[in-house]
């Protein structure tokens, strides 16, 4: 609930205020170039922390008669008014360290001047001053909400800048952007709240007021002015401005202001007579327009450039993940009341995904003549003539509900069915996050304890959207209940195929595995670890295989189903024939730069990818498990010189490759220690096996847990 209030407020906050933060976007982003060009021109002071007042003010004597003003503008520009020595008044930008004129004063240009009125005010005067300021909260709040979304999402604040699971394009980089702006904007908007309030007056006043009785001036010795203690102590970097006195009367005197006081100072003896502190509230004038505009700065600027675009990239991104979650969360309409129908199907999605696989279902059971009825989670209620409830349900997050299905776990313990009802769930999640299918087993776990429910299959956890795990849970369960499911997927646009020429193929071996080898018509980038999409025509199905690179050419390591149309298929093909494919980059599981040291740790077919990688210059040890020897012998070819350790589950020692693993204690911990790489390749069975035994000596050995390991991404999965 507390999720779904969150993520409505964020959504409400950006819809309200969505034309001013494009108005404000577009604007920042041109007003942004003001100070970069202006950084740009020769003007800026250079080492102003190295010369004195006492320098500059010396250089200025030797070239003008007398001199009005000096001071330093928001461009950190050096500024003097002068009397020159043709008895002419002048203003112009000055090198301070010789005194010299470098340039006339630059006259800000009319775009900026329009564009700065639009930014500040909608050209609405105080009106728009007002909405500025109530729209500039509205964008704080908008991030600050956000900012709560992708805590939640990643699983607690202490995992903010961990990975994020790559589900879209928008999701995606929305998450990913957010987190690096998230500092910037939030003080883009609180000094635009600030500095819009201020033109209301609502702060304290800061005028500084002098009030002092000036000695006789013949109390005091005149001395140069370039001689004032206080200028010869003083840095330039630390002015803004210098008034020269107006006559040689005892009571004219230098007006110093600096970052943080204004002063008097005798015009005669130099001695401050007063001193005043600026107040609070006029530092923080100064920063907030610093902050806001980034003037005298280009990092800063750039900074703030950059904030503005991704600003604008939120707008589209936040509003076409809104778009396609809706499009995604549609439930079909049923053909049957919930009291007739003998199939229930609830589904408990938080980005929508996971209706598409509901849907399959519904519509699957309709083909076969089933009564069907389809709803969320948090609708669960009493059901009539149900035989049947199937649960698909996706985790959000620390382990809990998506959002719609908070109230489930409540409600299914409070409505009673009066006659039994068999269930299947199944979990859908990301293997990279440590609550993976959390919310699943928290289902599974509370039908257990009820009455009138009987599990008819285990829980079934599916791994990143993957269908084809899908339709085996299908097979499964249809077996079970006698019915004759074909579960379709819903056809989308394909990514544009290249055509992939078979080179090499070898032939089964007793697991059924083979090796196929593939090289592109096309030059293509990838590397070892990425995958291969392959979508066969007779089911529409998208299947990933895990790349090995071999000079270039792709090598997969294939596992032969019985009915795996597209394993088949592969194997079915002869060299010199093609296939039509996708690469999709896997960039999370590539083999590490400049790592000293590597671990591989593979079962069956997910050795694929790690015989593409074993030929780079790090050290890497090789763990893998098969049933027998004559498992290994497709492999052996690839895997000459190679430091390896195999375990077979069949024959010899009878082991598995977390047997292995937990008699190199040394070495794991090494390798940890030294910030090198373990990267785990193969099943889901194997992949948990081995991280207990990783666990068990991190723990022991490094007194660390191994989540610490994965978020620093020196242990890396790719499972299925």
């Amino acid at each position: 609930m507390t999720t779904s209030i969150w993520r409505y407020s964020h959504l409400t906050l950006a819809i309200s205020s969505f034309a001013f933060i494009l108005i404000a976007s577009l604007t920042g982003i041109i007003l942004a170039f003001e100070p970069i060009s202006n950084q740009l021109k020769p003007f800026a002071v250079q080492n102003a922390n190295e010369i004195t007042l006492s320098k500059t003010i010396s250089s200025l004597k030797n070239e003008y008669d007398e001199i009005v003003e000096l001071k330093i503008d928001e461009n950190n520009f050096v500024i003097a008014s002068v009397v020159t020595k043709n008895g002419k008044s002048s203003t112009f930008y000055i090198n301070p360290f010789t005194g010299k004129k470098i340039g006339n004063i630059i006259k800000r240009a009319p775009i900026y001047k329009w564009t700065t009125n639009l930014h500040r005010s909608l050209f609405l005067k105080s009106t728009g001053r007002f909405l500025v300021g109530l729209f500039s909260l509205l964008l704080f709040l908008i991030t600050i909400t956000g900012s709560i979304l992708i805590i939640k999402r990643q699983g607690g604040i202490i995992n903010f800048f961990t990975k994020v699971i790559h589900e879209n394009f928008e999701q995606y980089y929305h998450v990913i952007i957010s987190r690096y702006a998230l500092i910037p904007i939030i003080i883009i908007t609180l000094t635009g709240v600030y500095l819009s309030l201020e033109k209301f007056s609502l702060f304290p006043k800061t005028t500084i007021s002098h009030k002092v009785d000036f000695p006789k001036t013949e109390n005091y010795q005149k001395i140069a002015i370039e001689k004032f203690p206080f200028f010869k102590t003083t840095k330039l970097n630390d002015l803004k401005s210098l008034e020269f006195p107006f006559s040689d009367d005892g009571e004219d005197y230098f007006l110093v202001k600096l970052k943080n006081k204004d002063l008097i100072i005798h015009q005669y003896s130099g001695e401050i007579i007063s001193s005043k502190k600026l107040p609070w509230i006029h530092v923080l004038s100064n920063w907030s327009l610093f902050l806001h505009t980034g003037r005298g700065t280009i990092i800063w600027s750039i900074i703030l450039l950059l904030s503005c675009i991704a600003i604008l990239f939120f707008i589209y991104s936040g509003f076409s993940i809104t778009l396609k979650k809706r499009a995604l969360s549609s439930l079909p309409k049923n053909k049957f009341n919930k009291n007739n129908a003998e199939y229930i199907i609830l589904i408990g999605s938080e980005t929508g995904n996971t209706y598409s696989f509901a849907n399959s279902i519904y519509n699957a059971l309709l083909t076969t003549k089933r009564t069907v009825f389809i709803d969320h989670l948090n609708n669960y209620t009493f059901y009539k003539s149900a035989k049947q409830l199937i649960i698909l349900t996706s985790t959000y997050g620390e382990g809990t509900a998506p959002i719609n299905a908070t109230s489930f776990l409540k409600l299914v313990k409070k409505v009673k069915q009066k006659k039994s009802i068999n269930y299947a769930i199944i979990g859908f999640g990301s293997l990279a996050y440590p609550n993976y299918c959390q919310f699943a087993i928290d289902i599974e776990n509370t039908l257990k304890t009820l009455p009138n429910f009987i599990s008819v299959i285990p829980l079934y956890k599916i791994n990143n959207q993957n269908f084809a795990e899908f339709k085996t849970w299908g097979l499964q369960w249809s077996n079970k209940i006698k019915i004759d499911l074909d579960l379709k997927q819903e056809v989308k646009k394909r990514k544009k195929q290249k055509s992939f020429t078979i080179i090499d193929k070898t032939e089964l071996n007793e697991d059924n595995s083979f090796l196929i080898r593939l090289k592109s018509s096309k030059k293509l980038n990838f590397t070892s670890g990425d995958l291969l999409s392959i979508t066969p025509n007779k089911d529409n199905v998208k299947r990933l295989y895990s790349i090995g690179k071999i000079d270039n050419d792709i090598l997969l390591s294939i596992k032969k189903h019985d009915f795996g149309i597209c394993s088949n298929l592969l194997l079915n093909l002869n060299i010199t024939e093609s296939i039509q494919a996708s690469i999709k980059q896997n960039k999370a599981f590539h083999f590490p730069k400049n790592n000293k040291e590597v671990i591989l740790i593979a079962n069956g077919t997910g050795i694929a990818p790690f015989l593409g990688m074993l030929n780079n210059s790090s050290k890497t040890h090789m763990f893998w498990g098969g049933r027998t020897l004559e498992s290994f012998s497709i492999y052996k070819p690839y895997l000459q010189n190679t430091n390896l350790h195999i375990a077979y589950s069949q024959e010899g020692k009878k082991q598995y490759v977390q047997d292995l693993i937990s008699k190199e204690t040394e070495l794991i911990t090494n390798v940890l220690k030294n910030n090198g790489t373990i990267m785990i390749c193969g099943s889901i069975a194997m992949m948990n096996a081995v991280l207990k035994v990783l666990e068990k000596i991190t723990l022991t050995e490094l007194n660390t847990p191994i989540k610490k390991y994965q978020k620093n991404l020196q242990l890396k999965t790719d499972c299925y």
